[in-house]
């Protein structure tokens, strides 16, 4: 279907600093691209773009009425799924147990504060979008969270950039970057189009998602954070037009399978290859949906597998543990104490019995914070991801 490509500018570019090589400092001119308004831009997938955009509504309601609403657990796996995965499209990786760690509010890595940043900030746009229209207001306080736990990056957080920034290239002017977004003074009138549109309920579900998510990153409104809040922009639109309500659609793993590909689709989109983008990121919702079916699966099962291993006492605190497991696989002996309503004492013998049989693993030794998490789970949760990629590269 047409749609139109993005437009170019010439601006003056006045450097800030005088740093970088020769061209840095002699560089007076920049080429930014300039989105197209699309708030009323009709669009209606057909052919092979149909089809796959078809395929994908049906995976992911599958998955929502088969596990999302029986496997209460399976809405936080999926939602931290896709946080840190999109957080590795960034780099920032810390690992599950560094993530774990944060997760249960011991001392943490930077990335591991980021990753968890970006599982709250994901959180809270969709349950904004869950409760009414998605605002400037709910993105501007998504990237508030998101950009939290930086000192420095806090700072401007929560408002829409006022300066010029660009995607690769050199570290001081946009000369030879891959992407040079609209200037400053475009933004806020952009972002008002971008609301307007993900506010239209006349637009095929996966589609309108899809395209929020290129024009967003295209606007690129902060100066950081953008990647992140745009992939979770993805998921708040599945859930205010009620394909979602419980599942969190893991496509950032799909993305993290071959970023060269996705940063090439959404290079595409600007150039007006609205259908491809679309068909791309149709065909990643239902790879990350069957994936997600599996893990939903293996999640269902591991209750009785940690029975038979552990073999417990009927009312023990090991019993009360276990059956807290999926729903809380990451926790601190204060929580597991709550979880049991016994003795101290009696909590730390259950978890060093669970820990002896391996259905628990020790992530941090801090004695004024110990942290235990279900090792099955976060073996799943590096599954999933992996499945996902496998799934993505197989069928390309």
């Amino acid at each position: 279907m047409s749609w139109p490509s993005h437009d170019a500018d010439t601006r003056s570019w006045i450097p800030r600093h005088r740093q970088g090589s020769r061209a840095d400092r002699a560089l007076t001119e920049i080429e930014v691209s300039i989105p197209p308004r699309i708030a009323d831009l009709p669009y209606a997938p057909s052919g092979p773009v149909a089809r796959a955009h078809e395929d994908a509504v049906i995976a992911v309601a599958r998955l929502e009425a088969g596990y999302g609403q029986h496997l209460a657990p399976l809405a936080d796996f999926l939602l931290r799924s896709e946080s840190v995965a999109s957080s590795k499209i960034e780099h920032i990786d810390a690992g599950w147990r560094a993530f774990g760690t944060a997760v249960a509010g011991g001392k943490a890595s930077e990335e591991a504060r980021s990753q968890l940043a970006a599982v709250r900030t994901l959180a809270a746009l969709v349950t904004a979008a869950a409760e009414g229209p998605i605002t400037l207001d709910s993105i501007l306080e998504a990237h508030r969270l998101l950009m939290a736990p930086d000192f420095y990056t806090a700072q401007d957080s929560g408002s829409l950039r006022t300066v010029q920034n660009w995607i690769g290239g050199s570290d001081y002017t946009p000369i030879d970057a891959l992407f040079v977004p609209p200037p400053p003074e475009l933004v806020a009138e952009l972002m008002d189009d971008l609301i307007a549109f993900v506010g239209r309920i006349d637009l095929p579900i996966l589609a309108q998602a899809a395209i929020a998510h290129a024009q967003f990153e295209s606007i690129h409104p902060f100066t950081d954070g953008n990647g992140r809040i745009g992939r979770a922009l993805i998921s708040a639109v599945l859930r205010r037009r009620g394909l979602t309500q419980r599942v969190t659609v893991p496509l950032a793993s799909a993305m993290l399978a071959d970023t060269g590909r996705y940063f090439s689709q959404l290079n595409g989109y600007r150039k007006g290859l609205v259908d491809e983008f679309i068909e791309y990121v149709a065909v990643a919702t239902i790879h990350s949906c069957e994936a997600a079916q599996e893990s939903a699966r293996a999640l269902a099962d591991l209750p009785a597998q940690w029975s038979a291993r552990a073999k417990p006492r009927a009312n023990s605190a090991d019993e009360s543990v276990l059956a807290a497991l999926l729903d809380t696989p990451i926790f601190n002996a204060d929580r597991a104490q709550k979880i049991t309503g016994t003795t101290e004492a009696s909590v730390y013998r259950a978890l060093g019995r669970l820990t002896e049989v391996g259905i628990l693993e020790v992530l941090s030794e801090n004695k004024r914070n110990r942290i235990w998490a279900a090792t099955d789970v976060l073996a799943e949760l590096d599954g999933l991801s992996a499945a996902i990629g496998k799934r993505t590269t197989h069928n390309r």
